[in-house]
């Protein structure tokens, strides 16, 4: 293993576009960023990996301007930088994806791509002018998206390429992606890696961040490690292997990614007959109790609209649900709790979380009648229970008080989980479980769906990772267009290939 920083089989190699040194950053009460080293050179993907609050996300906020550091030194082209604001940084030539989508739903996809860069002449916006510029950088990221269309009305999955259109439209010279494909599928990742190949060929930097570990072993140039707020080195890609990558990460080897336990399946729990709803048409799928369904397909496939309406989020046109062979009315998510269905949403800032609140009462909110049998909160069971998850999930939060907002993105989708699992809902509906969520993370994860069906909860898995869906499902539905349009009954000896060919109809 060379040592950190080796200069070797790295391509493009040159001198440091950025180059970060000692950067330390500290929150009320946390710690964030302790040590952290690295450089990015111009025409090199340089990918930057760790667990959930490892300090990867406070790191690239310091690069793009977003939080000032508290100490080290950040230098731009050879010259000290500090950027006040995101737009300071943008001005220098810097274009950030975020984790967290910043866009704004009620305006169309043109006025997002555009936004803060508006082409005007005489006091008035060029909307053609930007509706062609938009078209054309659409096109070039395979995006089947109306410019006109609000950008609330899309799905994560395409708000996430219109994000990755926008900072491509800001022709930068260092562009920043945190968890650019976690809410992509594997045919919408291939069109990026052809833009960021494209964009490392006009000498472009780029610092992406990534839990998908397949994906840094496939376009990056160098890696960086951070473990608990410090940078341990740096190596090229080329001399790692994802193994020896994992234990870089984690601090220990994984025996097994996908540590699947098949148990013989019980009786039907949910059945689903011919639901339609918004674009969902006449879907159908059953769960037994014991099972983990799978549900796979591309973006615009339907997934999550099926997930929804089951969860009662969204109108039922026509069809009808059944609970143990009986028919039953799910209108509102407060109807399908009730029911024993829960449903942890793909977009975790907008559908699941408030993000003003604590931790802990984010935790509380689905639960309080579970602790509250006289009309009064018991606010000691509730703390007992809150730190129980925390400990078994291993969410860092500084506090019960912690706000949701200050958590990382990992540990804000444990934290959802965490409340489900309180719920000890007997039908859990999985829309993106690992979303944003570290190999470490990922595994325990895994381990408690283990747990989940063999005590006898059906559990709906909904991912874009087709190795995920591979390797913990017992069985897969696909999706293309709205529809139900194949089954694979064995998971277990299914391919990827097989489940992409029925994905694209």
């Amino acid at each position: 293993m060379p040592p950190p920083g080796s200069e070797s089989a790295v391509p493009n190699a040159g001198a440091p576009l950025l180059r970060l040194e000692g950067i330390r950053k500290e929150f009320p009460g946390v710690l964030a960023v302790r040590d952290a080293s690295l450089d990015v050179r111009a025409g090199e993907v340089h990918a930057l990996v760790g667990e959930n609050g490892a300090g990867k996300s406070t790191l690239i906020r310091i690069v793009t301007g977003a939080h000032q550091a508290d100490g080290g030194t950040v230098e731009l082209n050879g010259s000290t930088a500090r950027w006040p604001s995101p737009l300071a940084a943008a001005g220098a030539g810097i274009a950030a994806i975020y984790q967290e989508l910043d866009m704004v739903p009620a305006l169309s996809v043109r006025a997002n791509l555009f936004l803060a860069r508006e082409d005007a002449h005489l006091g008035f916006i060029a909307a053609t002018e930007e509706r062609k510029r938009a078209r054309e950088v659409l096109t070039r990221m395979g995006v089947d998206v109306d410019p006109g269309v609000r950008v609330g009305d899309l799905e994560v999955a395409q708000q996430q390429l219109v994000a990755i259109a926008r900072a491509l439209l800001a022709e930068a010279r260092l562009l920043v992606m945190d968890e650019p494909t976690a809410a992509l599928a594997s045919g919408e990742v291939e069109r990026l890696f052809g833009v960021m190949r494209e964009l490392r060929g006009r000498r472009i930097g780029i610092l992406f961040v990534s839990h998908r570990l397949d994906e840094v072993m496939a376009i990056a140039d160098r890696v960086t490690v951070m473990r608990d707020g410090a940078t341990l080195g740096t190596w090229p890609a080329c001399e790692l292997t994802r193994e020896r990558l994992v234990e870089l990460m984690v601090g220990r080897p994984l025996d097994q990614e996908f540590p699947k336990v098949h148990i013989a399946p019980g009786l039907e729990v949910l059945g689903v007959r011919n639901l339609s709803g918004g674009r969902v048409r006449d879907a159908s799928l059953s769960i037994r109790a014991g099972e983990v369904l799978g549900i796979a397909g591309l973006v615009g496939a339907g997934r999550t609209d099926l997930a929804r309406l089951i969860f009662g989020a969204d109108p039922v046109d026509r069809g009808e649900i059944l609970l143990d062979g009986r028919p039953v009315a799910i209108r509102t998510p407060r109807d399908a709790i009730r029911n024993g269905v829960c449903l942890l949403t793909e977009d975790r800032k907008a559908q699941g979380l408030v993000l003003g609140l604590s931790a802990r009462d984010n935790f509380a909110l689905p639960n309080l009648d579970r602790w509250s049998p006289w009309g009064w909160v018991r606010r000691g069971k509730e703390l007992s229970e809150f730190e129980r998850f925390v400990a078994g999930l291993r969410i860092r939060v500084a506090g019960p008080a912690q706000p949701a907002r200050d958590l990382s993105g990992g540990n804000q989708q444990k934290l959802l989980l965490a409340r489900w699992l309180e719920r000890d809902s007997r039908v859990l509906i999985f829309d993106e479980p690992t979303r944003g969520i570290d190999v470490g993370a990922k595994h325990e994860i895994y381990l408690l769906i283990n747990e989940l069906v063999a005590r006898g909860k059906a559990i709906v898995m909904i991912s874009s990772d087709l190795p995920e869906v591979l390797g913990m499902s017992d069985r897969i539905l696909v999706m293309h267009g709205g529809r139900v349009v194949g089954e694979i009954p064995e998971a277990a000896a299914a391919t990827q290939e097989q489940v992409l060919r029925l994905a694209v109809g």
